[in-house]
């Protein structure tokens, strides 16, 4: 979801919207002209619970339930719009919990309150990213203004008024032919996105980079990925699109589909939403289908059916959503708020976590929420979260 959608929302549940961001709010999630609709069920529904001023042990499972209930109320639309109907209740059910904490915030005495407030000094992510020109400069791209930010070997750099960097072939291209790289990179922290000169589309997560030419010739259009993106790619049947990432290479001709490839993740991660890609990974090769996804692990890639495409692609959409232990999430946090993690104890595997939650909010309000769970402690000295089970 956008992030300035996010930050209205936030302003919606302190009361702070004014008439027009009311609107389109109502207008996104296709609801009546009662602007208080949505909050009305929500707060319905968990006053049903009951529970007495203490949290049920199954919370996930009440908050799935008062989703579903609410979901009930938004209005049906056309079966041409069903794909984006979906996305407006994955966005509603972002909302519900944010509500939802709310909730828990002021009908539960709080705990910790020293830890609270130093996790509420520590903001989410930002856009920011730094661009390396093949001849060594850099340029700071959130600080950058908008327009032409270079010219190089006859294609010129220029960011748009919505923060993305695009390619541009001049006129009178006077390129040498040479295959000169740029590179993007982003912080913990940070995000970005950026057109390649193939007019293909790519997301990047925190502290991620990608390597790429300013001009694609040759047989394939070959780039380098360190860290997460989500790539759109523009189709061209004579010239295939490779992303390399660590040991693995991804072959593709156009589609959509995400790479996980931190450095400190078990494994590269790569799920397919439309088209076809090949895999190549310790000397093996696997084709996907949509929704499948590949896990490139030290002893081999293992092939995953039906993977839960919303997981995957929650960070580009700007909410969290979390269905596995502690480690995985707590890196998730770690690059995005840009914080150090320490255990306190080894984490127990086969202890899940369940949830959603926007990316934009403040790390205290994560924090706080998984707590509650009964199943994690934390203490935050500074930029370091300590974890206790």
């Amino acid at each position: 979801m956008d992030p300035a959608l996010h930050r209205i929302f936030i302003r919606y549940i302190n009361d702070g919207c004014d008439e027009a961001e009311v609107k389109l709010l109502l207008d996104y999630f296709k609801l009546d002209e009662n602007e208080d609709l949505l909050k009305k069920y929500i707060l319905e529904e968990l006053e049903q619970g009951e529970w007495d001023g203490d949290l049920p042990v199954d919370l996930d499972n009440h908050l799935h339930a008062v989703y579903a209930q609410v979901s009930t109320h938004i209005k049906p639309v056309s079966k041409p719009f069903v794909k984006k109907l979906y996305f407006r209740l994955a966005a509603a059910a972002i909302i519900i919990l944010a509500l939802v904490s709310v909730y828990l915030f002021t009908a539960q005495p709080a705990k910790n309150n020293e830890t609270a407030n130093r996790a509420a000094s520590i903001l989410p992510g930002r856009n920011q990213a730094v661009l390396t020109m093949a001849d060594g400069r850099t340029i700071a791209l959130n600080d950058a203004i908008n327009g032409q930010l270079a010219s190089e070997n006859g294609i010129t750099v220029k960011k748009t008024a919505d923060g993305q960097i695009i390619y541009e072939t001049a006129a009178d291209n006077t390129a040498t032919g040479k295959t000169t790289y740029n590179t993007i990179q982003t912080p913990a922290g940070g995000q970005w996105q950026v057109v390649l000169p193939d007019r293909t589309h790519v997301w990047l997560n925190a502290s991620s980079s990608i390597s790429y030419p300013v001009s694609f010739v040759g047989k394939e259009r070959l780039v380098k990925l360190s860290g997460e993106a989500y790539f759109e790619v523009s189709s061209n049947k004579t010239l295939p699109f490779v992303v390399e990432s660590g040991n693995q290479l991804v072959e593709v001709l156009g589609t959509s589909f995400n790479i996980m490839a931190y450095s400190n993740e078990q494994q590269i991660t790569t799920t397919l939403f439309n088209g076809a890609v090949n895999v190549k990974a310790a000397g093996k090769k696997q084709q996907l289908a949509p929704g499948e996804q590949v896990l490139n692990k030290l002893n081999g890639i293992e092939l995953v059916k039906g993977a839960d495409l919303e997981e995957v692609i929650a960070w580009k959409n700007g909410y969290f959503k979390f269905n596995s232990g502690i480690e995985e999430i707590m890196n998730k946090i770690a690059r995005w708020y840009n914080v150090r993690i320490i255990y306190e104890n080894k984490p127990d595997p086969s202890q899940k976590f369940e949830g959603e939650i926007s990316r934009w909010r403040n790390l205290n309000e994560i924090l706080h929420i998984m707590e509650y769970t009964g199943k994690v402690h934390f203490k935050v000295q500074e930029n370091t979260i300590i974890v206790n089970k």
